[in-house]
């Protein structure tokens, strides 16, 4: 794989287009009283203009709660069918944006928070990226793979993607 270093805005829209596609990633938060992490599949609600990546959750989750005694959280991102991940870390801000919550809101969160958008346990949480490394294959399994077997039968070295940091 090629390997890459992007910054700024190229690395903003990198990570934007690899997370708007997978859509659902693990996060991960730090608990002081455990060795490992606390991780939850979570769907993302937007990752917006300066490269924030925005989820809901509620107040009486332990990733809510987790993040209230240490900001520091961790994404991971994959695709194994077009071979394409990312793993982002950052930190988090909480919040309860009345206005935010009524654009993310949709019939899904429902299932969720009964008492509905007014619920006083939604929360925000934002992610901004500090640091973000991916790898892209740039086309689906199949072709990544043949291009592989193709590699180990010729001994022709190319380049099946990308990988690279994400200076954000």
């Amino acid at each position: 794989m090629a390997e890459k270093i992007l910054k700024n805005k190229e690395a903003q829209e990198k990570l934007k287009s690899i997370v708007d596609k997978i859509d659902v990633g693990n996060i991960c938060t730090y608990d002081a009283n455990s060795e490992f992490p606390h991780v939850v599949p979570m769907s993302r609600q937007e990752v917006d203009e300066d490269g924030n990546i925005w989820y809901i959750c509620s107040a009486e989750s332990e990733t809510y709660k987790n993040l209230e005694q240490n900001k520091k959280i961790s994404l991971i991102y994959g695709d194994p069918k077009d071979y394409t991940f990312i793993s982002i870390h950052g930190e988090a801000s909480l919040s309860r944006d009345q206005e935010r919550i009524d654009k993310y809101w949709n019939k899904i969160m429902e299932l969720w928070f009964h008492k509905g958008k007014e619920d006083p346990n939604i929360r925000l949480i934002k992610v901004d990226p500090e640091e973000a490394h991916y790898w892209d294959s740039g086309s689906n399994k199949l072709a990544t793979l043949f291009g592989m077997l193709k590699q180990v039968i010729t001994g022709e070295r190319k380049d099946i993607g990308e990988e690279g940091e994400l200076n954000l």
